[in-house]
């Protein structure tokens, strides 16, 4: 068997609070938005910013943490792995949402703008 990796490491922000439902057969799930914005100087000595945005997703405990404790004003570090969800609408349509299924999710206490700078 072919092995592969799938994995996503990212440090962002939330642009509002995590959304937690449970499914049918009673298991949590916690769903948010995570932007990580990146910035650089072109050629000309233009300054750049830009914000890439995330869909993530944590499932059973993991989604009751990061229910009660992901509020927006710190960084956070999530990690886990792309998965891509698809649907038929009602209109016949194939959906896609590709969306990181997070495993590890850390709250940062702060972040030093130049390290991420530098990282980028």
């Amino acid at each position: 068997m072919k092995k592969g990796l799938n994995k996503v490491m990212l440090i962002g922000w939330l642009d509002a609070l995590p959304q937690i439902r449970e499914t049918p057969n009673g298991r949590k799930i916690a769903s948010f938005s995570l932007g990580t914005p990146r910035s650089w100087i072109s050629s000309q000595g233009e300054r750049h910013e830009e914000t890439e945005w995330f869909s993530v997703i944590a499932w059973d405990a993991l989604a009751e943490v990061c229910n009660k404790l992901l509020n927006g004003d710190k960084p956070v570090y999530v990690e886990g792995r792309l998965q891509t969800r698809r649907w038929q609408d009602d209109q016949g349509r194939m959906q896609f949402r590709t969306e990181v299924v997070a495993q590890d999710v850390i709250m940062l206490n702060s972040i030093d703008d130049e390290i991420l700078e530098n990282s980028s």
